[in-house]
């Protein structure tokens, strides 16, 4: 343990956010870079056709059809903490990203629209934070429209998602007669006026939950609010952390983030509840933040975040340890080494170059193909970061480029965003024409917008016979290798290799991949790649 590491780590929020589309998550991501003073004027979402556009989407994509569809990451300082904020893709099309994304963070703030409540993709992204314990803290959002009432919102968020809610705020009024919310912990009334305009401490604050104000201000909104208050407080248990921290319950807050309301008290309960970094589990051994020897895990690979460069930028996860630029590291799949003297911190697409970094930390690695999602780098020990998940396609398209003058470009390019995990890139054993496995319609398109206007390649995307994609392996004590050869040489139609060539068998329907299965009891057949991937890691190490 180092005593000097320890008050850098404890300084360290890292977290993400998570939501349905359009519940207003990267407005909200917006408001909490401004309140931080990180940025001093937001993107308007809403107005794309303006010049400025949300500081977390960068990709023209993005630009065009005003969603998320790639992860950003962006690092701020409030009240003395250093604040990672990560904020992913809304649309489940993207969930992959959003899944790997939640392996790097300490806790989650979920935005909830307080009119369509509990959405399906907040529904699974919960399963994913619940599955790794994750603290998360709720942001009930729009409050400034007609919406559900607050007690049913609560109600059907504990019901659906499992989890104890305890109102940190409560809403007085909705839609036009929105007045404001009260603070419960400190028992005051910030009072709700629309713009877009006003920074922190800007609002007007009432002392006290019965002001003699409120009534004649407010009327029959504030006495609804009072009744509400009073079942709450009587009904809901008391906040607990130990609770908090385990994933059991979740603080709520309501406001309205495209007003700027409700944001700060968000933001001081980010810094206030949200965990410093933990220890993390590796495949050797447990590893303590606050270890004197630098290690991490890359979570996301990013191309051409700057088109002019034909850049990859490795976002890695420091687990342990202090980095320094320039110091000697190793990729541990690899062996390689590593001296990176580029490395950058980021606000969205915009860096900085960084002289050093902490646990919690996400550091920007700029490579060329050394780097893969999942690699573990230290500085020397055989560690290997588990958790990373790769599942396997629900949907599958050959492709095919529309001019074959440009047929080594076209398999750049696909091989680059099969690294970064925007879409899993097979090569089928027999056969020339590359195969594209996606979870949704969407990661087609961007894959071929980004083909077209990041690597001036027109691909025509054809349909696939494919429907189910298993990744094979085979255990030592069952033949290993050997016996792995000879399924492949046996099924050589149907078998396919992925980015980091793990073998996966390609089938038209469900009972043809249960007769393949019958038919070769020693191979196993994974569904994530996570388990495929660490059967070729302990190989490479063997």
């Amino acid at each position: 343990m180092s005593t000097e590491l320890s008050p850098q780590v404890r300084r360290r929020r890292t977290f993400a956010i998570i939501s349905h589309p359009d519940a207003g998550k990267t407005t909200l991501t917006e408001k909490l870079l401004l309140f931080s003073g990180a940025i001093q004027i937001a993107g308007s979402v809403k107005a794309r056709k303006a010049s400025r556009h949300a500081t977390s989407d960068w990709m023209e994509i993005e630009k065009q059809r005003g969603i998320s569809v790639a992860s950003s990451v962006m690092q701020m300082e409030y009240r003395d903490c250093v604040i990672n904020l990560l904020d992913t893709p809304g649309h489940q099309d993207f969930s992959e990203d959003t899944y790997r994304v939640l392996t790097a963070v300490d806790a989650a703030l979920m935005v909830i629209d307080a009119a369509n409540g509990v959405e399906p993709q907040t529904r699974r992204l919960l399963q994913v934070c619940r599955a790794r314990n994750t603290p998360i803290l709720t942001f009930v959002n729009k409050m400034d429209r007609e919406v559900q009432e607050p007690l049913t919102l609560m109600d059907e968020i504990e019901r659906e998602l499992g989890m104890t809610v305890v109102p940190f705020t409560w809403p007085v009024g909705m839609g036009k007669q929105f007045h404001g919310v009260m603070d419960l912990r400190k028992e005051q009334m910030r009072v709700f006026s629309p713009g877009e305009d006003r920074a922190a401490g800007e609002e007007e604050v009432l002392q006290g939950l019965n002001h003699p104000e409120y009534a004649s201000r407010f009327g029959m909104q504030y006495e609804q609010a009072e009744g509400e208050i009073e079942l709450v407080r009587d009904a809901a248990p008391a906040f607990d952390k130990e609770q908090f921290l385990a994933g059991h319950q979740t603080p709520m807050f309501f406001g309205s983030a495209v007003n700027n309301f409700g944001v700060q008290e968000v933001l001081d309960a980010l810094v206030d509840l949200a965990p410093s970094p933990a220890a993390r589990p590796a495949m050797q051994r447990v590893v303590e933040p606050d270890e004197a020897k630098f290690s991490g895990v890359v979570f996301k690979i990013q191309a051409n975040m700057d088109p002019a460069h034909r850049d990859r930028i490795a976002f890695l996860r420091v687990a342990s340890g202090h980095f320094e630029r320039g110091m000697r590291l190793k990729v541990v799949r690899s062996g390689k080494e590593l001296r990176p003297n580029s490395v950058v911190s980021f606000l969205s697409q915009r860096r900085e170059l960084l002289d050093e970094a902490f646990a919690g930390d996400i550091i920007g690695i700029p490579n060329h193909g050394v780097l893969q999602l999942g690699d573990t780098i230290t500085e020397g020990e055989q560690l290997q970061f588990t958790g990373l998940p790769f599942f396997a396609p629900e949907m599958f398209r050959a492709v095919e480029v529309a001019d074959p003058l440009r047929t080594k470009q076209l398999r750049a390019g696909l091989t680059q965003l099969g690294e970064e995990g925007a879409i899993q890139v097979f090569r089928p054993v027999a056969g020339s024409v590359l195969l594209l496995g996606a979870v949704g319609q969407l990661q087609f398109e961007v894959v071929a917008h980004r083909l077209e206007h990041e690597y001036g390649v027109k691909a025509r995307i054809m349909p696939s016979r494919f429907q189910v994609a298993r990744w094979v392996t085979c255990d030592e004590a069952d033949g290993g290798d050997r016996e792995l050869k000879r399924f492949i040489d046996a099924n050589a139609h149907r078998v396919a290799y992925d980015a980091v060539d793990a073998p996966t068998v390609l089938v038209e329907y469900a009972p043809e991949l249960r007769a393949i299965e019958s038919n070769w009891p020693k191979i196993k057949f994974h569904a994530m790649r996570e388990h495929a991937g660490l059967m070729f890691q302990n190989r490479l190490d063997g």
